[in-house]
């Protein structure tokens, strides 16, 4: 704890010299208009994330063979290019391109000099006038599920997202993007979207894939469509609708209460070893429901609220679960399976139980402090969150992620600075039984530029 402690006052440090260069927000995009009304436009964006991280590890963690009990590491967590542009009345185009979780043991197959990909590359059809309807094609985040399945990551308000809600990431899908159709839009207070997606095959997501066993995980034969929903109530004004992505905060720019209802469903998405040799195969499926409210609370000192609760149903198949470390520092571990929990993913690091068949509560809640707080040029918004999961595989020992931020915005969402910490869950096996063993936590620091 006192080195958590002595790494958050480096971090502070860190983050006051970019205090030091706040500016006021430039006024003009990196916009084009193609029509004197700049309903037409081409427009470029640019956002990286850079983290700097205290971790304690997981228990039997190494990294390059040798055994850490905690780590300090740097990543670009994320680093991305957009180029969207509505270039007639009908046509919308959108394409994102960039890389993630890039830090020291970022390889596949020993080479960390792997090219960027795209994530996005999608157009799109208004077929009404406003945006009662839309049709869209291509590769494409637009999810049925959370409206955390589609974060904008450049307004999120804590550090990072509630990952467990892109539920098959890099399983089947390009990093939470599939190829799919859809329809969306904003009918009244509705806000809507269908999806039909193409999900990829696990066996080429590079990643060593576990036998059929008596616990299900992702079918490695066979191939079904996805069909997703997703719908949304607005009880004030609608939210942003120009890409699939949804909002983080609007930083009090906007009066907002949602309630909302998702699903996600594959036939024959997941196998299992019956009796004998018998292969069974489960359909996946996922349901959730949330309520989002954002807005200001004081216009004269520009203070808001942030604030929201999700409630999701995930199932995967008997007792699925999958471990996941967020740019995971670490590379190995002397665990094995006699005495850790090695259904999926590797547990070493700052991995934690992540995906599984379950039911998770997540929530989160942020106030916008208001001008001139602390004298700052900035402004601060903190934020606490928390995910409450129970998981079939642990028998119903609670996985409770807890996570406390602090954000200064220099230049909004532009240019801020965030301190987080995590407190996190670690499990052993116990005479063949799951038991919690003790918490671990992190410190991280990010500075997001995005343009």
């Amino acid at each position: 704890m006192k080195k958590i402690i002595l790494t958050s006052i480096i971090l502070v440090s860190f983050a006051g010299v970019f205090a030091q260069s706040t500016k006021k927000p430039d006024k003009d995009a990196l916009k084009f208009n193609l029509n004197e009304e700049g309903t037409h436009y081409f427009q470029v964006t640019f956002l990286n994330q850079t983290w700097l991280r205290y971790n304690e590890s997981n228990p039997g963690t190494t990294i390059e063979g040798v055994s850490k009990a905690n780590s300090f590491d740097m990543g670009l967590r994320r680093t991305r290019i957009q180029v969207l542009g509505q270039i007639s009345d009908k046509i919308f185009l959108y394409f994102q391109y960039g890389q993630n979780n890039f830090n020291s043991q970022y390889n596949i197959n020993s080479n960390r000099k792997i090219a960027a990909f795209f994530h996005d590359a999608v157009g799109e059809y208004k077929v009404t006038k406003g945006n009662g309807l839309k049709l869209g094609a291509g590769l494409t985040i637009a999810n049925g599920l959370s409206r955390f399945s589609q974060p904008s990551i450049g307004t999120i308000m804590t550090m990072d997202v509630p990952v467990f809600a892109q539920t098959t990431v890099d399983q089947i899908d390009e990093f939470s993007r599939k190829l799919s159709v859809y329809a969306r839009g904003q009918v009244g207070k509705f806000d809507y979207r269908f999806v039909l997606s193409d999900p990829f095959p696990v066996s080429s997501a590079g990643i060593t894939l576990p036998p059929i066993a008596k616990e299900a995980n992702f079918a490695q034969k066979g191939h079904q469509l996805q069909t997703q929903g997703y719908l949304i109530y607005q009880f004030f004004e609608h939210e942003n609708n120009t890409t699939p992505y949804m909002t983080g905060t609007y930083l009090g720019k906007k009066k907002i209460f949602n309630i909302a209802v998702g699903g996600i469903m594959q036939k024959n998405a997941m196998w299992e070893r019956g009796t004998g040799t018998d292969t069974v195969y489960q359909p996946m499926k996922h349901l959730a429901v949330e309520s989002f409210l954002d807005m200001p609370v004081n216009k004269q000192k520009q203070t808001a609220v942030s604030a929201y609760i999700g409630y999701f149903k995930t199932n995967y198949g008997t007792n699925y679960l999958r471990y996941n470390g967020i740019m995971n520092p670490a590379n190995g571990t002397t665990l094995n399976a006699s005495n850790s929990i090695t259904n999926q993913g590797a547990t070493y690091g700052n991995a934690l139980p992540m995906f599984g068949t379950g039911n998770i509560v997540y929530t989160q809640f942020g106030y916008l402090m208001p001008d001139g707080w602390l004298k700052a040029k900035g402004k601060f918004l903190p934020y606490v969150s928390a995910t409450l999961a129970k998981y079939d595989k642990l028998g119903g020992l609670p996985t409770n992620t807890f996570n406390a931020g602090l954000n200064y915005l220099m230049m909004g969402h532009k240019s801020k600075v965030t301190l987080d910490f995590q407190n996190r869950p670690v499990y052993a096996l116990q005479s063949g039984t799951p038991a919690q063993t003790g918490r671990r936590g992190t410190v991280t620091m990010q500075y997001q530029i995005f343009f």
